[in-house]
C-alpha cells in the first residue's frame, strides 16, 4: 500500500470550492486514498484548522472531517531535525513546508501532496496538484 503524505494547501484547496486547486485537490486525495494510506503532519493539521476556526466552524467538527480521512503524523526529534536541515539548505522553504517534507522523508512516503511548485527542486517524492482550469 502507497503511503502520501499531505501538504496543508491540498487540505485547504479540499474544504474550499472557490481554491482553485480544488478538483486538482480532489482528484490526488482520492488516487492517493485508493492506493493507499494519507497522513497529515501534526504540523499541518495545526495550519489547516486555521480557515474553519476563522469561519467560526466548530473545533469538534473540523478535526473530526480531518481525522475521519487523514492519520496524524506527530512531530518527533527526529522529524524536527530533518526539517532544520533542509531550511538550512533550502533557506527560501518555510518551516512548516520543510516540516511535511521532512516528515515525508522521514516516513519514507511514496509521495507528498502540495499545491506548492517549489517543493519540486527540493524533493523528488513531491506531486504537485495542479490548479483546476476555470
Amino acid at each position: 500500500m502507497a503511503l502520501s503524505v499531505v501538504d496543508a494547501s491540498v487540505v485547504i484547496a479540499l474544504r474550499d470550492r472557490e481554491d482553485a486547486h480544488h478538483a486538482g485537490a480532489m482528484k490526488a486525495v482520492g488516487l492517493a486514498r485508493d492506493a493507499g494510506y494519507l497522513v497529515l503532519p501534526a504540523s499541518a493539521l495545526a495550519e489547516s484548522l486555521v480557515p474553519p476556526f476563522g469561519a467560526g466552524v466548530e473545533v469538534a467538527e473540523a478535526l473530526s472531517r480531518l481525522l475521519a480521512v487523514f492519520r496524524v503524523q506527530p512531530l518527533s526529534v527526529e522529524i524536527a531535525v530533518a526539517a532544520a536541515r533542509l531550511r538550512a539548505t533550502n533557506p527560501s522553504i518555510r518551516l512548516p513546508d520543510a516540516l511535511v517534507l521532512a516528515t515525508g522523508a522521514h516516513l519514507d512516503a511514496d509521495q507528498v501532496l502540495t499545491c506548492d511548485r517549489r517543493w519540486r527542486r527540493i524533493d523528488p517524492r513531491v506531486t504537485l496538484v495542479a490548479p483546476s482550469r476555470r
